[in-house]
């Protein structure tokens, strides 16, 4: 259990938040969701340790166990692979290293026999005996083999340096776990792994993330900071953005009487809690909803862009015709080969693939960007297709303004239509003047979408359309794409995005392709289509 007292921090003059009290306990999993730059990572390096709070204390009950996912990569550098798992348990291994001490001295006394005794009995109350059984399973849990398990971590790739590392948080069942973001870089068999891991954790989780359908699956808790503010809400993240959108239109309800209000509150927390997700956590949830306050319910100061995109014109009867497409990489690695389909006047496909330079290759392909190494492909003649690269770096080379940047894609170039148009992507007042080059991330993916608006295409191709946008932009996003007329050809790991929008998977192989009209959960669970794809990936 984690207790959150009178919690405040401030850099220089600027508060953060403030007056935060909050309980964190057993069994319950508090997803920690803010806009970018509102603190989250900073709430989580204070529960930590790492940063000290400006006001207020964070304590746990006495003889518990903190566990923190390392955002240090190459912290454990010189440590074997297992041996950096085992490092997460941080007693376990100081046991460990000190039995190896006293056991590797010539002059070994009585009194080094006492103490590797009374070592030996605290090793085996914290099941150091199964240690290596059971880190090397989280690790193949995490798609970490047991090839890799000795070797250094220095020779082993980023993106199994970050699975090694969240095995070492969830090592040795921590009474208390923080994780800030930690379904980056995993693909999606491995997120529905920890979904799964956590949805049976029975300890305390924080968690930090972007990934609506993870939280959702695994939080009982919401923790929202905006504005300053810190406030805890029961449910996910659904259920929490569902419940602030349906106050925030009741506060706009002037003329709605409040017990007219309060009846809409209770038939939405019904209707809710009759549909929770099926997990470990469903009944304990299911009960946090049904007596929940209504007065807890409150409607969100969020700001989410207008992300709207209408097609100037309907597509015709052809989309896409692809046909015998292959293509590989100049170390001779196949990442796709005979590909053929065409896309149909309603279809919203997502492309699958393990190795992801793989969509990414397509789509430049299709694009005009690269040629392909066999094949061809053809647009239909009524196509408008508009592009959004997962790399966008060469579209801010340029030291020019925000306003100028935007202007550079408008046919419309007077002020009043530009600014309206940052407006909507949420650029206002002198943020017009900023210097494109100096972009964040999500503030470039913003300018991105906006230039695709700008189009009125009827085609758009999306190479991981969530990457770098922070829970508003993204909801922004997918809300407009569940409504949008056009055909959708994207490669994303936002599992709710996928599931919500599309209706056709194509997963993309060295060895052809697997072409699917199915809901996306449905084709993860399909046994056949996972034997299928096994086949499909191995060498030839």
């Amino acid at each position: 259990m984690i207790t959150i007292s009178d919690l405040a921090i401030r850099f220089g003059k600027l508060p953060l938040f403030a007056d935060v009290n909050l309980k964190c306990t057993s069994g319950n999993c508090y997803g920690v969701i803010g806009a970018n730059g509102a603190g989250k990572s900073t709430l989580l390096n204070i529960l930590s340790g790492n940063l000290e709070a400006t006001r207020g204390s964070v304590t746990m009950e006495p003889g518990e166990r903190l566990s923190v996912l390392s955002q240090d990569h190459f912290a454990f550098d010189e440590y074997r692979v297992l041996d950096t798992v085992l490092i997460g348990h941080e007693k376990l291994w100081k046991n460990m290293q000190e039995k190896e001490a006293l056991y590797a001295k010539s002059d070994f006394s009585e009194a080094d026999g006492m103490k590797a005794a009374k070592l030996e009995e605290e090793f085996a109350d914290m099941d150091g005996w199964n240690a290596d059984s059971n880190a090397a399973e989280l690790l193949s849990g995490l798609g970490i083999k047991e090839t890799l398990h000795p070797m250094l971590m220095k020779d082993v790739t980023g993106k199994e340096k970050v699975r090694i590392l969240l095995a070492q948080a969830l090592f040795g069942n921590p009474d208390n776990l923080l994780l800030d973001e930690p379904t980056n870089d995993l693909d999606l068999e491995t997120v529905l792994w920890l979904e799964n891991y956590l949805a049976n954790f029975e300890n305390t989780v924080i968690v930090v993330s972007h990934d609506r359908h993870f939280l959702d699956n695994v939080c009982t808790h919401i923790i929202d900071i905006d504005y300053g503010r810190i406030r805890m809400f029961s449910g996910n993240y659904t259920f929490w953005y569902e419940s602030s959108q349906l106050a925030l239109r009741q506060r706009s309800s002037a003329n709605k009487k409040a017990e007219e209000k309060r009846k809409e509150l209770q038939a939405f927390i019904s209707r809710f809690s009759a549909n929770v997700s099926k997990s470990r956590q469903a009944t304990s949830r299911k009960k946090m909803l049904e007596k929940l306050n209504i007065d807890e319910i409150e409607p969100s100061n969020r700001r989410y862009p207008g992300i709207i995109f209408k097609p100037e014109r309907a597509a015709g009867d052809k989309v896409l015709l692809v046909e015998n497409l292959s293509f590989r990489i100049e170390d001779g690695t196949t990442l796709f080969s005979d590909v053929n389909f065409h896309v149909s006047k309603n279809d919203k496909i997502v492309f699958l693939s393990h190795d992801n330079r793989a969509a990414t290759a397509f789509f430049k392909i299709i694009g005009g960007e690269l040629a392909p190494h066999s094949g061809t492909y053809e647009w239909g003649v009524t196509i408008t297709p508009a592009f959004l690269p997962m790399d966008n770096t060469d579209f801010f080379n340029k030291k020019i303004s925000l306003f100028d940047w935007i202007g550079q894609y408008s046919d419309d170039t007077s002020e009043n239509f530009l600014r309206g148009y940052l407006g909507k992507m949420l650029f206002s007042g002198e943020d017009g003047a900023k210097n494109a080059m100096v972009l964040s991330g999500g503030e470039r993916m913003r300018c991105m979408i906006a230039r695709m608006m700008l189009l009125n295409p009827n085609v758009l191709v999306l190479d991981h359309p969530t990457n770098h946008l922070d829970m508003e932009s993204i909801q922004s996003f997918n809300n407009n794409m569940k409504t949008y007329p056009g055909n959708i050809l994207m490669a994303s790991h936002d599992h709710e995005f996928i599931e919500s929008v599309c209706n056709r998977v194509i997963e993309l192989t060295p060895n052809g392709m697997i072409d699917k009209y199915m809901d996306f959960e449905e084709y993860l669970a399909d046994e056949k289509i996972k034997l299928q794809r096994e086949e499909m990936y191995r060498y030839k």
